[in-house]
Order: C-alpha cells, then structure tokens, then sequence
C-alpha cells in the first residue's frame, strides 16, 4: 500500500508522530517522535541502542500515529511493518534534515550515542481522520 498525498505531506510536515512497538513480553512502548516519508513508507530516524530499534529487530509489527500540529484532530494512524533499515551514511544525513525540518539547524552531534537507523515502514493500514 503506498501512501496518499495527504499523508504523505503530514509526515513530511512539521508535525509529530507517536511510534508504537512491541516488547518481547507483548507490552506496547509508545513514543514521540520525529516523522518522514517517501512515496511508499513512514519514515522514523533513531539509534540502534534504543528499545524501539530493539523491539522492531525482533517484531517488524508498529502503529505510527501522525497529527497535524495545528489540528491534533487531523491526523493518519498507520499499521504496518518495518521493512527495511538503513543505517550508515544515509541515516546521519536523514536526522540532519529531519533536524533543518524540526529545529532550523543539523541535529546535534553530540547527542548521538550511537549509530543512527531509518526505519521504512510499509502501511497495510490506514485510518484518517480530518484528511
């Protein structure tokens, strides 16, 4: 399922996104967090030692819940999976621009403490309210 114009363009806005993933347990860990996306896939940039990447290491299953920050009442839940990690090079230069998008400057790099993943999430759901 790829993604439609206008969830695409709030994932590629300033707006914010609740991650939710899955520990070994079954229990949910939800977080906020920065959102992008390409043509087919919610992108989520984050560091390898952190229980997110974990917990989708082990259990691809997520729900990305994106709203609108001026409306909290338009926003896109997607249900899918992580389909692909892209480390390296790539995912440094991502949070930089995700940085630019969010804060007006580069990430950072004193706050990275360790190496910087893409999750590409591919939707098989998706829920708009407001879009």
């Amino acid at each position: 399922m790829a993604l439609d114009t206008d969830v695409r363009a709030l994932a590629q806005g300033r707006n914010f996104a609740a991650l939710t993933t899955l520990f070994a347990d079954g229990q949910p860990q939800t977080q906020v967090m920065w959102v992008d996306a390409d043509d087919r896939h919610v992108l989520i940039n984050t560091e390898v030692h952190r229980a997110k990447f974990r917990n989708v290491q082990r259990d691809p299953r997520v729900t990305v819940t994106i709203w609108d920050d001026d409306n909290a009442y338009r926003y896109a839940e997607i249900r899918g999976r992580v389909v692909e990690v892209v480390r390296g090079d790539a995912a440094r230069q991502h949070i930089d621009t995700c940085a630019q998008r969010y804060l007006g400057r580069p990430y950072p790099a004193e706050q990275i403490t360790s190496e910087r993943a893409i999750l590409r999430i591919q939707p098989d759901r998706i829920h708009r309210n407001g879009l």
